[in-house]
C-alpha cells in the first residue's frame, strides 16, 4: 500500500467510523502519532470529540503542547488525568500501567467506539491488531495502523504539523518522564525506549492489549 492509499483509507475508515457510531471520540496521546490521527479525524469533522488520558507525571514540555494544540485547533476535548506520583519509583514496571487503564476505561465509558493512533510497526506487540476492533460493546478504530514511522514524519512535514519538542531531543517513542527514555542506539526499535531497563521494556501499558470494558 502507497503512502497515498495509507491516507486515504484512513480518511475513509474514520468518515465511516462516524456514521456508524454517534457516540465515538479520538484518543490523543499529543505524541507524534497521534498529531497526525488528530489532524486526520479534525479534517473530517472539526468538531469531532476528542479525549486524552494523561499521568501527572507528563514531561513538562508535553503539557505546554497539549495546551497549545487544544487551543490552536479549537478541539472539542476532554481531559482526564491519571495519579502515579507516588507508587512508581519503587517499580518502573508500574509506570502508565493500571492507573492508565483505568482512567482510559473511565474515558470511553459513555462511548459507542473510539479512534486509536496505534501503528503496527511501531512494536511487535501490535503486529496482529486490525483496524477495527470489538469486545464488549466497545469498538476501537485504528486508521493509522498501517503507517510506518516514515509516513508518521512525512504526513508531519507534508502538512506542516508541529511535535512535542521532545523528539528533538532523541525521544522516538513517548510516555511520562519516568518510562521514557531518548535513542540510545541507531538500531534500537521504535519503542526502546519505554520502560527501559525492566521486564516491560518496549512493551505496551495495557490500553490496547487488554478490554476497556
Amino acid at each position: 500500500m502507497t503512502y497515498i492509499e495509507k491516507v486515504n483509507k484512513a480518511k475513509d475508515l474514520i468518515a465511516e467510523s462516524l456514521k456508524l457510531h454517534p457516540k465515538i471520540a479520538v484518543g490523543c496521546s499529543f505524541g507524534k502519532d497521534s498529531m497526525v490521527l488528530l489532524h486526520l479525524a479534525h479534517s473530517i469533522k472539526a468538531d469531532i470529540p476528542v479525549f486524552s488520558v494523561l499521568a501527572d507525571t507528563e514531561f513538562d514540555e508535553t503539557t505546554d503542547f497539549k495546551n497549545k494544540v487544544v487551543s490552536a485547533w479549537k478541539l472539542n476535548y476532554k481531559e482526564y488525568i491519571f495519579d502515579q506520583e507516588i507508587g512508581i519509583k519503587a517499580n518502573l514496571a508500574l509506570c502508565c500501567g493500571k492507573p492508565k487503564v483505568d482512567a482510559t476505561k473511565l474515558a470511553v465509558k459513555d462511548l459507542d467506539a473510539w479512534i486509536s493512533g496505534v501503528r503496527k510497526t511501531e512494536g511487535i506487540t501490535r503486529s496482529d491488531f486490525k483496524y477495527v476492533e470489538a469486545a464488549n460493546g466497545l469498538v476501537k478504530v485504528n486508521p493509522i495502523l498501517e503507517f510506518t514511522e516514515l509516513d508518521i514524519w512525512r504526513y508531519l512535514a507534508l502538512n506542516n504539523i508541529s511535535v512535542n519538542p521532545k523528539y528533538k531531543e532523541g525521544f522516538r517513542s513517548l510516555g511520562c518522564k519516568y518510562c521514557s527514555y531518548p535513542e540510545a542506539d541507531e538500531n534500537e526499535t521504535e519503542r526502546a525506549g519505554r520502560w527501559k531497563g525492566t521486564g516491560k521494556a518496549c512493551g505496551e501499558c495495557g490500553i490496547h492489549s487488554q478490554p476497556l470494558r
